[in-house]
């Protein structure tokens, strides 16, 4: 199923559900609670109306703008360990022969195992996988560690070798922060209650044709679970529908599996 169907088929039946509960609840209210009583206090509910809706605004434009800030900063921390990653192999062919074998060795499975298991583990916040696949990298290390440069050249290539592969270290441990950072509890739990009181105070307008009640009303609900679906998903930048993508590590395990392969 591709990513924008599998979006839509998740998307729609929360905002349409959500829409109908509030369609639902707007009849149960005005059954019980007279349009007259409500009539009164139009001037009154517009005020209050005005003002809880331009805070929950700011509030959810906040919101979105802060986790589509980390979403597009975990697409990038992955970008660039991937590039570092095919760096690093491209810089270690310039080693003696044991040396680079043993070390582009060590990085196609790392590669391998990031694409094959750490990608739904980071998914799933399962740390025993992540730690299996820090150890085939500090495996990466210790073979660079352990190689005995012979030439300038090759002396050179090492010194840059270990450079690049602190940068690979840096934006893997990045890569794993951004998976682990969600939003507060404190204020998920802020977003929801302040869907339902914004929800909720549509029902306090006094309309006199329930239609024209329950269209404002419906399309004031489903516009925040809307926004509430894309925050939700856009927090968990490793699971949602619109999760970064992991084609950088697909490219960079194809480049690095043409470096290696036998010459025709």
């Amino acid at each position: 199923m591709g990513r924008t169907l599998r979006t839509v088929t998740r998307l729609v039946p929360i905002v349409a559900g959500s829409m109908a509960l509030g369609v639902a609840g707007l009849w149960l209210i005005r059954a019980l609670v007279p349009q007259d009583a409500l009539r009164a206090s139009n001037d009154v509910v517009g005020n209050y109306l005005q003002g809880v809706d331009t805070m929950y605004a700011v509030l959810l434009a906040f919101v979105v703008f802060v986790v589509w800030q980390q979403f597009d900063v975990a697409r990038g921390h992955v970008e660039r360990e991937a590039n570092d990653c095919v760096d690093l192999h491209r810089i270690v062919g310039g080693l003696g022969d044991d040396d680079r074998a043993r070390i582009q060795g060590r990085l196609e499975r790392y590669l391998d195992a990031v694409l094959a298991e750490e990608w739904t583990a980071m998914s799933r916040g399962d740390e025993d996988t992540i730690a299996r696949v820090t150890d085939l990298l500090d495996a990466v290390w210790d073979e660079l560690h352990d190689v005995e440069p012979v030439t300038e050249c090759q002396k050179a290539l090492h010194a840059e070798a270990l450079s690049c592969f602190n940068d690979l270290s840096d934006a893997r441990m990045s890569r794993l922060t951004a998976a682990r950072t969600h939003m507060p509890l404190s204020l998920r739990m802020l977003l929801y209650m302040g869907a339902v009181v914004v929800s909720g105070s549509m029902y306090l307008v006094a309309v006199d044709r329930f239609a024209i009640h329950a269209i404002i009303t419906a399309a004031m609900v489903g516009a925040v679970s809307h926004i509430l679906y894309v925050v939700e998903d856009l927090d968990d930048a490793f699971s949602g529908d619109w999760q970064v993508s992991r084609a950088a590590f697909v490219r960079a395990r194809a480049r690095t599996a043409r470096a290696t392969a036998p010459q025709p």
